[in-house]
């Protein structure tokens, strides 16, 4: 089984057990089945927070769901299904940088997408949980372990 603790999530990726998207049931599923608390750093909780706002505004969920979302969140804060952790950013963006030069042309990464992988690197973290192609490509690409729920 394993281990949430030693998997980075990717913001967008989580976003989907608060926000019902196409691959939310896979993602659930997945969780589910993996133990532990999730690693997110601050940066990655903004991202979730602003997911879960932009929803709103977007009006793919009401503002009764955007509020349960939220909360539903900070429970699992409170609860210890995700927990914060500190990421050191003058080296993740270090490593980023190398591993846009390394990859991005090839592989047309945005910006945020080398950050997370960056960001798995920096906690030292081996596996990766994302949906997004290209991020999976670059993560494989570095080394890490691509975990896709559902597929």
């Amino acid at each position: 089984m394993a281990r949430a603790d030693r998997i980075y999530a990717d913001p967008s990726a989580l976003l989907k057990l608060y926000v019902h998207e196409p691959e939310s049931a896979a993602m659930s599923a997945w969780r589910v089945r993996t133990r532990g608390s999730l690693p997110v750093t601050r940066h990655g909780r903004l991202e979730l927070v602003n997911g879960i706002c932009l929803a709103a505004f977007r009006r793919a969920i009401g503002a009764d769901a955007a509020a349960d979302a939220l909360a539903s969140l900070e429970e699992d804060f409170a609860e210890g299904r995700c927990v914060l952790v500190d990421v050191l950013w003058r080296a993740t963006l270090q490593r980023a940088v190398g591993i846009s030069r390394a990859h991005s042309a090839r592989l047309g990464c945005r910006t945020l997408d080398v950050l997370h992988v960056a960001t798995a690197l920096e906690l030292g973290l081996r596996s990766i949980v994302t949906f997004d192609r290209r991020q999976q490509q670059l993560a494989r690409d570095v080394g890490l372990r691509v975990v896709a729920p559902g597929a």
